[in-house]
């Protein structure tokens, strides 16, 4: 097919009804860069030889040598189908423009994915028909529900069912209906979730509606006429599902080049069976099957014991089987001449000569399949018929989604009208998202690239100038005369030398955004507001205010190469420059600031979870190093860079690959410096367990975990009981933060910390923005805490605690518990804020007690929960109880307000000092950050994927074979710290064969050892002795980080008695 110009591109972006926005998603490897080479082919823009194998998208090095695509590329095609404008009118060629976006299937760039799939309106899904729905499957088919995008389901790699698995089609089409099965059933599952929640919220508005009618004292019978018109909604799910005969299921083969859809099929069988193709369709899948004698479709009742194969069988997959048999079946793999030549004259192609005589009999088979099956048109047809254009998409989308945008209630209608009803003339209100920002080298950019084609007369004589230069410079070299060497070097110039070669090593990167228009058009020179992820129309000057910019360049989307536009109007993916320092990651563009709309709320499916100190190899390059590292955050969606106040400065990434592209982009890209990365830094938790053998409390008469403590000067003395939280309420504590949060912002709880006030403005802002996340009301969050509390074991010592919580902790919103068990209930409670008095700080004249010490200890609190006493990780599931905190009267005539500055640091100290003592009268506990693992193996390799595991202590949880295939899927947990290297060794190991996902589960306590454990018990006496030669691995977790922060490192004591010989290890 012809090389399509930018120019014709550009031009087809004017007819919206004739765009599609699509992305294509999938599980890694399961060929969407392969799908996407072959709809490239058909624009010229690769060989059709090549579809499959170049792997076009894929432009940056690391993804060719790696073979995985590792950040989303955007493409804009050209197909061209004929249509029918009315039902009997004769068919016209029609225009389209598809934008599509190819994006990773690596859980590490889950973050790109979540980007890519906003700015869509319609997704390809790919499932591998060998290794069916796998965990990035799943993902990626939440991602569609959520984001609203109406998906096309692919069946890609079928070929693998005929020449790995050595399948016959009638077992190709059974494996094929489970997988469809499969799929379906993942969708429902979404559907279910989501009306369960509609059920609930019904519910509770029509008891809210009966009870407001009862308050009311009116007539029975108008709260029945009431509730009769609120009846509950059912909605069919009919239409979500995917089905072939809906013409929403292609089946295909990238790497040969094919793909049908049942609706080709149908065309084809239409006149040879003279059955209707409406209703061809309709029968070609499933359980329907065709009389040999009467040519009647039968359904399975009316078999009658006959052996009939169903349909699409008979009629389809036999077939495709025939061409794979006749091109590379037979004897050797050489294919059956006989046959091949049937089939060719029955499909009336004609094979050139040339690829006949080949001896490849895979260029055969392409030939076939391309002349009869080309992917591209099963493809891009399906797509144009099934997936919604810009027009049709925002109408069904935007509603939605506006109203679940940040003050949806303040944006102005002409905007939301605009949006919804898809308006693109100049005068509409122009918005536009951006999804990402991607940094491209200078050198690329379209105004910079010579142009191909003809060249202007000043540019041919420019290029003669620089020949005859070189020729002369040449000539000159050649003579070997001392003369023209002594000439030569006169008239050599370093300076020009050396400023060529440092122009030409220099390329700098510019930040292009990564956009989508919904409304309006934009030109180049416009002015648009910026606005931030956390801006909400409800308050539009708010800090940070939104700064206008300039748009100086609008570009095309060409995979690697980006082509200049002058205007883009509603409904087109597109590239824009100008942004660069005003957008970190995403953000909206709008062209008024007043009622304007946020969209930026993606939600990233993956959290940065793995953290490295970096420094630059030639300190000189520091600063080189954090601008680097500021481009680079910029440009990944999921990378960030904090500062610790140790003067590290840490990436944080998401998984291994994504750490290692961050570093290779950051040395050769964004820093331009060697860049030396420390050991990961890995999270971790403490917490205490009640363990049955513990040392006897540190005091008997008081209880284990009580601890009395007395300020330095012996002026407060404070009791306090530490507890382990019974480990629902940790987990529900765990759930829901941002309920928590919600407390505060809504002015519900006492604010803790007085101390504190950027902290609590910087908090204020946080808990604005999760005041849009559905959390729990206050009542519903202390009725649930108060249940979870007052279930389960040990329930009893539990019982009215829920009115005695003054804080939870760390930050306010963490896992832990402050409760106030005083006689005097000095403390401000969080469910109980209204009987509280001002008792913050001393007034003039009054004497000090108690009350004005409570947010001191506080803030202890907190601190001693950031940093627990083992490794200074912060602490969760444990409960501080405060009984008794008393101020001793001094004969000092020194005023209240003065004593009160005076005891504030030895307080905090105290009570910190308290806590950490009551924790390790305890069993305390390392929690360590574990990855969930799924690994797909065949039966050969199963045993080695288990060695590895257990190497690095990995759990098994589940392993499942996966039905008509050798594969086994294993579910796993395995520690983060453990984590690097492990998929490098599971490829080793395995020659490739097993290739792991892993997905952040949360912490867990793994080692279930206390990390300060010594033998005290007779019996544990004899075994081991007092040395205890016995590797403690929580103490080695533990002595890794204190080692890291710099914090002393209790070792092994001086060996006191020569009862075991010297020789050990240790």
């Amino acid at each position: 097919m012809p090389v399509v110009t930018p120019e014709k591109l550009a031009s087809l972006q004017q007819h919206a009804d004739d765009i599609r926005n699509i992305c294509i998603l999938a599980h890694v490897d399961h060929g969407k860069t392969s799908l996407t080479d072959a709809l490239l082919a058909t624009n010229g823009i690769i060989s059709p030889k090549l579809a499959g194998k170049i792997r076009y998208l894929d432009s940056r090095p690391d993804e060719q040598i790696r073979g995985i695509t590792m950040e989303s590329s955007a493409i804009s095609l050209y197909f061209s189908m004929l249509r029918r404008p009315a039902p009997d009118a004769a068919p016209v060629p029609k225009e389209y423009l598809i934008n599509l976006i190819d994006s990773p299937g690596h859980i590490d760039f889950s973050s790109e994915v979540s980007t890519a799939s906003r700015l869509c309106d319609g997704a390809v899904v790919l499932v591998d028909a060998v290794e069916g729905v796998c965990s990035q499957t799943v993902t990626v088919l939440r991602q569609t529900w959520t984001e609203k995008l109406k998906p096309l389901l692919v069946f890609n790699k079928i070929d693998r069912l005929v020449t790995e698995l050595k399948m016959t089609p009638g077992e190709a089409y059974i494996h094929l209906s489970k997988l469809l099965e499969q799929v379906n059933a993942v969708l429902g599952s979404f559907f279910q979730g989501e009306r369960m929640e509609e059920d609930l919220n019904w519910r509770e508005r029509m008891d809210e509606r009966v009870a407001a009618a009862t308050a009311k004292e009116s007539k029975l019978g108008d709260i029945e006429s009431e509730a009769g018109d609120l009846q509950f909604e059912e909605r069919d799910d009919e239409e979500l599902y995917f089905a072939p005969e809906k013409n929403n299921v292609i089946f295909s083969s990238a790497i040969d080049g094919w793909a049908f859809t049942v609706r080709q099929f149908a065309s084809l069988y239409e006149k040879k069976l003279g059955i209707k193709r409406s209703i061809m369709e309709k029968v070609l899948w499933g359980d329907f099957y065709l009389d040999p004698k009467t040519k009647k479709v039968l359904g399975r009742k009316h078999l009658k014991g006959r052996n009939l194969k169903p349909m699409f069988v008979q009629l389809v997959l036999e077939q495709v089987w025939a061409v794979y048999q006749a091109t590379t079946g037979g004897d050797h793999g050489k294919g059956d001449p006989a046959l091949l030549e049937k089939i060719t004259k029955s499909l009336n192609i004609t094979i050139p000569p040339h690829i006949s005589r080949s001896r490849d009999p895979r260029l055969l088979l392409i030939t076939v399949f391309s002349s009869w099956l080309p992917l591209s048109t099963a493809l891009l047809v399906s797509v144009i018929e099934s997936l919604p254009s810009p027009k049709i998409a925002q109408a069904e989308r935007l509603p939605e989604l506006l109203e679940d945008s940040p003050g949806s209630s303040h944006i102005a209608p002409p905007v939301k009208d605009a949006m919804v009803n898809f308006k693109t003339s100049k005068s509409d209100p122009v918005v536009a998202y951006v999804s990402k920002m991607v940094s491209i080298p200078e050198s690329e950019l379209p105004e910079n690239k010579r142009r191909t084609g003809q060249l202007s007369a000043e540019e041919a004589r420019e290029l003669a100038r620089k020949k005859r230069a070189e020729l002369a410079r040449a000539q000159a070299a050649e003579g070997n005369g001392m003369d023209d060497l002594t000439t030569a070097l006169e008239s050599a110039n370093l300076d020009d030398f050396t400023a060529a070669a440092e122009e030409k090593k220099i390329d700098p990167e510019h930040l292009i955004g990564f956009a989508r228009m919904y409304s309006g058009t934009l030109s180049v020179g416009d002015s648009l507001y910026v606005l931030p992820p956390k801006f909400s129309p409800a308050n539009p000057h708010a800090a940070p205010e939104p700064q206008k910019v300039t748009v100086t360049a609008l570009y095309m989307l060409m995979g690697r190469n980006l082509e200049a536009l002058n205007s883009v109007p509603a409904g087109v993916v597109f590239g824009i420059g100008g942004l660069d320092g005003h957008i970190l990651k995403s953000g909206t563009l709008c062209s008024q600031l007043e009622g304007s709309v946020n969209l930026a709320g993606v939600n990233m499916a993956g959290k940065p979870i793995v953290r490295v100190a970096l420094e630059p190899v030639n300190p000189a390059d520091l600063d080189k190093m954090i601008e680097g590292l500021k481009l680079l955050v910029r440009s990944d969606p999921c990378a960030e860079y904090e500062q610790f106040e140790t003067g590290e400065h840490v990436l944080l990434t998401a998984g291994e690959l994504h750490l290692e592209r961050c570093l290779t982009d950051l040395k050769e890209r964004f820093a331009r410096c060697d860049i030396q990365a420390g050991a990961p830094i890995v999270p971790y938790r403490e917490t205490i367990v009640r363990a049955d053998e513990m040392r006897p409390p540190v005091n008997k008469e008081l209880g284990r975990g009580v601890v009395v403590g007395t300020t330095s000067s012996q002026q407060v003395s404070v009791t306090i009981r530490v507890r382990p939280l019974p480990a629902n309420v940790t987990e529900f504590l765990l759930k829901n933060p941002g309920s928590i949060k919600r407390l505060y912002a809504e002015g519900k709880a006492p604010d803790g910390t007085e101390q504190n006030g950027v902290d609590g403005v910087e908090q204020a802002i946080e808990a604005d923005d999760d005041l849009e996340d559905r959390g729990l009301p206050f009542d519903e969050l202390k009725k649930q805490l108060q249940a979870s509390l007052e279930s389960g074991k040990g329930r009893e010592a539990w019982k009215g605690v829920i009115d005695k919580i003054a804080a939870f902790g760390p930050r306010r919103t963490g896992p832990n518990l402050l409760i106030d068990a005083t006689k005097g209930g000095y403390f401000p409670k969080i469910f109980a804020p209204e009987k509280q008095k001002d008792d913050g700080s001393p007034k003039a004249g009054e004497t000090l007690h108690a009350a004005h010490l409570c947010d001191k200890v506080t803030y202890a609190f907190q601190l001693t929960m950031n940093q627990g006493p083992l490794c200074n990780e912060p602490v969760q599931g444990v409960a501080v109880i405060v009984e008794d905190l008393t101020v001793a009267p001094t004969d000092e005539e020194t005023s209240a307000r003065d004593r009160l500055g005076r005891l504030t640091g030895e307080t905090i100290k105290t009570v910190q000092q308290c806590i950490r003592q009551g924790f390790l009268d305890w069993s305390p506990r390392l929690m360590l950050a574990m990855y969930s693992c799924e690994i797909q193996a065949s039966t050969e390799v199963l045993g080695r994927v288990y060695e590895v595991l257990t190497r690095r202590r990995g759990r098994v949880l589940s392993e499942q074979m996966k039905e008509g295939t050798p594969f086994f899927t294993i579910q796993s947990t395995i520690p983060v710290a453990e984590s690097f290297g492990f998929a490098d060794e599971m490829r080793k190991r395995t020659s490739g064969a097993a290739q792991p996902q892993l997905i952040f589960a949360g912490f867990e306590v793994l080692v279930d050892e206390d990390p300060f454990w010594q033998p005290f018990t007779e019996d544990d006496l004899e075994d081991l002795g007092e040395l205890a030669d016995r590797e403690n691995v929580a103490k080695r977790y533990m002595d890794g980080v204190r080692r890291r922060k710099g914090l002393l490192v209790e070792g092994r004591g001086e060996r006191v008695a020569a009862e075991k010989q010297k020789t050990l290890k240790r």
